[in-house]
This record gives structure tokens, sequence and C-alpha cells, in this order.
């Protein structure tokens, strides 16, 4: 007698799958310490799942214990693993991560088939803890144990996926401060936007597309090619504007590519735009005959120039599907495919230069600054953007302009 065959999982359709937050506060009563939230899970308006979070601060709470402990299941567990009887962290808490004193809880998933993938779960828990945390928090999450139902291992394996570490063996703990958590989120988020460009995939181990483990790996061929494309695309927009704009200030909130740059250089002129429009330049021509060594920001101008082209090409993969497919045809494919987040941790070594937006720091670029001072910044002042970090990592200096 033959076995029946098994069914097929069916492929859901992951395009309008989205999260949204609810979290309900009383005028009447103080809620400081706990918050809670529910998250719903959303296939376009239809509810597909739902996640429970806490959201727990040890300033100004009382006895924050007291409060996670009456609000029972996986903050009551916290409570009695990561604080001490009076509210304060235990030491293992204090030793585990650098801000001990806020927590994001995060239990009683539940989520229907086919939509319990581990890829859609990660990356749910990935983008609740970015909308609900700081760089200030713990996420806590559970283990995942022998008799645990199907929901908590999907949780706990979320955890392991985005950096977490055992903290007991009931708790694993997420480090919002460190980079590795950061890392993982960026993969997270790349891994579900391929799944959803490449919904027949096989999403077993023994089929899935490899996974970066290195970070060179980030510039696959198709993500190379749509950036270069990007780049292309800027360049020829930054000198037409160069030509247009000649010596003319710019107002705040301008459109075209240097209305997209920070306020300080607004009122630059005509000669250090053609310097910031041949910056898109380098970059093309680094992408298309160096790799990665070509693309890599040699100075401040670079850097700023390199965030455009990646949302620029973020808007290719996320807004012109034919553009990409012709772009893209042919080269091979790969689980790490437009890792646009993944291309902002990895190619560059900080992101200093996007503090030049923030106007409650106007001013920072300054050298004698004490934020310049405090964080030990160079070359932000706009006259200084076009001086390499490094005397023995230039572009030929003999290269000229554009006509």
């Amino acid at each position: 007698m033959t076995a029946p065959a098994a069914t097929a999982r069916p492929v859901p359709d992951l395009t309008n799958l989205g999260i949204e937050l609810r979290h309900r506060h009383r005028l009447a009563g103080t809620e400081q310490g706990l918050q809670e939230w529910h998250i719903r899970i959303l296939d376009a308006e239809r509810e597909v799942g739902s996640l429970h979070a806490a959201r727990c601060q040890h300033y100004g709470a009382g006895n924050l214990a007291e409060r996670m402990t009456d609000h029972g299941g996986l903050c009551a567990l916290a409570a009695s693993s990561l604080l001490t009887p009076d509210g304060e962290p235990t030491p293992d808490l204090e030793d585990a991560v650098e801000y001990p004193g806020n927590f994001l809880l995060l239990d009683q998933l539940d989520i229907q088939a086919p939509f319990d993938e581990q890829t859609i779960v990660t990356a749910v828990i990935a983008e609740v803890i970015d909308r609900l945390t700081d760089n200030h928090y713990a996420v806590v999450l559970p283990c995942a144990k022998p008799d645990a139902d199907t929901s908590t291992r999907l949780l706990a394996q979320a955890a392991v996926e985005l950096a977490a570490e055992p903290f007991d063996d009931d708790l694993q703990l997420i480090d919002t401060c460190l980079a590795d958590p950061e890392h993982a989120t960026a993969h997270a988020r790349a891994r579900l936007t391929s799944r959803i460009q490449h919904p027949h995939w096989h999403l077993d181990d023994e089929d899935e597309e490899p996974w970066p483990d290195e970070e060179e790996d980030v510039l696959t061929p198709r993500t190379t090619a749509v950036l270069r494309r990007a780049a292309e695309e800027l360049t020829t927009l930054a000198w037409q504007e160069v030509t247009a704009l000649g010596d003319e200030p710019l107002p705040r909130r301008a459109g075209g590519v240097f209305g997209q740059l920070p306020p300080i250089t607004l009122r630059r002129d005509g000669q250090w735009r053609r310097q910031m429009a041949r910056t898109f330049d380098d970059l093309a021509t680094g992408l298309r005959d160096e790799g990665r060594a070509g693309v890599e920001p040699r100075c401040t101008a670079e850097e700023m120039a390199l965030h455009l082209i990646i949302g620029q090409a973020r808007s290719i993969t996320a807004n012109r599907p034919n553009a990409l497919a012709q772009l893209v045809g042919g080269l091979p494919q790969s689980g790490a495919d437009y890792d646009w987040d993944g291309c902002l941790t990895y190619l560059f070594e900080d992101h200093d230069v996007l503090m030049l937006f923030d106007a409650q720091l106007d001013g920072m670029e300054d050298s004698d600054s004490e934020v310049h001072q405090a964080m030990g910044m160079v070359n932000l002042a706009a006259d200084e953007w076009f001086e390499p970090f490094r005397p023995d990592h230039t572009r030929d200096p003999d290269r000229g302009f554009r006509p």
C-alpha cells in the first residue's frame, strides 16, 4: 500500500504583510514603569497573527519587580530572574547587558498558517524591537524547552537569529546597545525581502540559499548591479543640478540631489557642488571596476553620497520591478541580495555624517564644539568633506571632472 502524498505547504504572498502596534494609556491612572502593547500581524487589513509586548522601565517605576510579577506570564518569570525583590537589577543582569534598567518582553505569539514561518516571525520580532526600543534596552524572549509549543519555539529561534544570549534556562536577552543584534536585524530584514522577491525558494535547511557569514558577501552581484545603477542615476542628476544651480544657495527642504544633503551644505558654491557630483562618479566607477574596495567611503563626501546611493537602490528594488528585472536578469541569485541595511552596516565605519541633519546638534561640525571633541569626529565641516580619511587611500588626484 502506497502512503498518501504529503500535502504541499502553501506559499504565502508576503507583499502586504505588516504590523500594527496598539497601546492604550489611561489618563486617570499611572502606567509609569510598565506599558502593554498589542501587536497585530496583518496581511493587508486581515489579521493573521498577534504578539504581546511589555515595555518595562526601572526609572520612576517604584518597585518594578512587583509590577512585573503582578502582570504574570513572561513578565513574572523575568522579574524573578532579572530583578531583586526590591526591584533592583541583579548582579547577573548587570553583567549581562550594558543598560540593565529597561526591558522589552515579547510573548504570546499567535500566528496562522501559512505565515508561521521562522523567516516571517524573526522579521516581525526585529521590527517590533526597532519600533519599541532604543539602544538602552534588554529585549527578553523565552528559551525553547523540549516540551515548548510551536509559538514559543518560533519566538526562541527568533531570539537566536537576532543575536540573543542565553541568560538562564528560561530567558534569552538581546542587548540593543551592541552591534551584533543590529547586524542580525539587518540580515533578518534582508531574508524577508528575499523571501518576498523569491517566494518559491525552498526554506528547509538543505535547499536554502547560502547566507553570508562574512562582511564581504553583502555586495552580491545583484546588489552591486543595483547600487551601480543608483550611483549612475544620482551622478546624472547631480551634474544636471550643478549646471542649473551655479552658485545659487538652496532653501531648506529643497528637492533634488543637493537638496537631500545636510543643511550646512545648502549655501555651498558651484565648485563645491562640482566636487560633490564627482563623488557620485567616483563611487559609480568604483562599483564597476573595484567592487567593495571601490565603494568604501574615503572621505565624508563619499559617506554622504553612499547613503544617498543606498537609498536610491532601496527605492529601485521596492518601487521599480520592471527596471529591476532588466537590470539583474541573468545575474546569480543569493539569499543576501538587496540587503540594504547590511550595506549600511558593513560599508561604513560610522554614521557621524547623519548627525548633521539633527537640528539639536547644530554646530557640532565645528571642531571646537563639545560634541565634536567628545566623539572624536573628523572632517564634518562642509569645507572638509573632500579631505581623505587616510592619505594612503585616496582617489586619483588627476581624474578631473565631467565636461
